[in-house]
């Protein structure tokens, strides 16, 4: 069952890099979706043979530290697979019930991971406190070899993820998942090498203890990002007040108001406003110069209903909304 579903991920994978390939986009944008694509698919071919692996030095030497990390390294799996999936929904073209598509699918994809996270580092803090009391004997050295295999997979896995997670939230949900493995294996690592020289096992918790203040620190930018965006919250770096400047800045616009700036997508955001213009007569040239300077300033998506001076509009529903 394992196998077909490994054999089922591997084919999907395939398919959706082959579609990708041949789609009539610039050639960047189409590049760097390859290059994107392809590191999902690596990263889960990666983790998942990682995961067989280390389950299976596991319980051959009976070890629940392995074990439980097994299942952590599954559930990251389970995590690229969704980010992957959220990846593929975005570029499903809209209909008239999702008028956007699935764009918005991989804010609630890089939200569901923030907070998987952040029951990784609740897991790793009741263990390591549980085994601070009661410390347990274990291999030292067998520890060290799987964790130095876990370090050397999810620091690959992270670096593929790297060049992109700047831009992309939901990519940078995969991104923390693997670097955080990779501290993780770190503290596993360094743990077994002392363990194994001094028989110290309360090493072990006080690493894992380390580990997860390192990963709670780096989990609450990604988690406040993702909470922000699901509630149709400003982008980061986006300042509507500067973006109202720019507006007012173009030759006719007298006044904008009623501005809403929201995500589409972890990459893509919108904007709607009111723009007050003396004459209908350059409203097209208007238009085209505002949206123009709006693309260059994050906003890919621009709604510009124009109004004139005279002209009653509703104020107050700003406060409404």
């Amino acid at each position: 069952m394992i196998f077909f579903v490994y054999r089922r991920i591997l084919y999907l994978s395939h398919c959706w890099f082959s579609e990708l390939q041949i789609m009539s986009h610039d050639h960047h944008h189409s590049h760097t979706i390859q290059n994107i694509n392809t590191a999902f698919i690596v990263g889960i071919v990666l983790n998942l043979g990682f995961v067989f692996v280390e389950a299976g030095f596991g319980f051959a030497y009976r070890s629940l530290a392995l074990l439980s990390d097994a299942g952590h390294n599954l559930s990251d799996v389970a995590s690229l697979v969704l980010a992957l999936f959220a990846f593929r929904l975005a570029r499903i073209h809209p209909t008239n019930r999702y008028t956007y598509g699935y764009k918005k699918s991989t804010i609630l994809v890089s939200l569901f991971n923030a907070l998987i996270l952040l029951v990784a580092v609740g897991i790793i803090f009741t263990e390591s406190i549980e085994k601070l009391y009661r410390p347990q004997p274990i291999d030292g050295d067998a520890i060290a070899w799987v964790a130095a295999t876990g370090v050397l997979v999810n620091a690959v896995t992270a670096w593929l993820f790297y060049r992109h997670q700047a831009k992309d939230l939901n990519i940078r949900g995969a991104f923390l998942h693997m670097a955080a493995d990779a501290l993780v294996s770190i503290g596993v690592l360094a743990s077994g090498i002392v363990i194994h020289h001094t028989g110290w096992y309360v090493i072990d918790p006080v690493i894992g203890l380390v580990v997860a203040v390192v990963i709670l620190f780096s989990t609450w930018e990604l988690l406040r990002d993702s909470v922000r965006l699901s509630l149709d919250g400003v982008p980061k770096g986006i300042d509507v007040t500067e973006l109202v400047g720019i507006m007012q800045s173009v030759s006719g616009v007298q006044e904008v108001h009623h501005v809403h700036v929201w995500a589409i997508s972890t990459t893509q955001n919108a904007l709607t406003a009111h723009v007050v213009v003396a004459s209908f007569r350059d409203m097209e040239k208007v238009k085209s110069s505002i949206k123009d300077s709006l693309r260059h300033h994050g906003i890919q998506h621009a709604t510009l209903e124009f109004e004139l001076p005279d002209e009653e509009c509703n104020r107050c529903c700003d406060s409404e909304e």
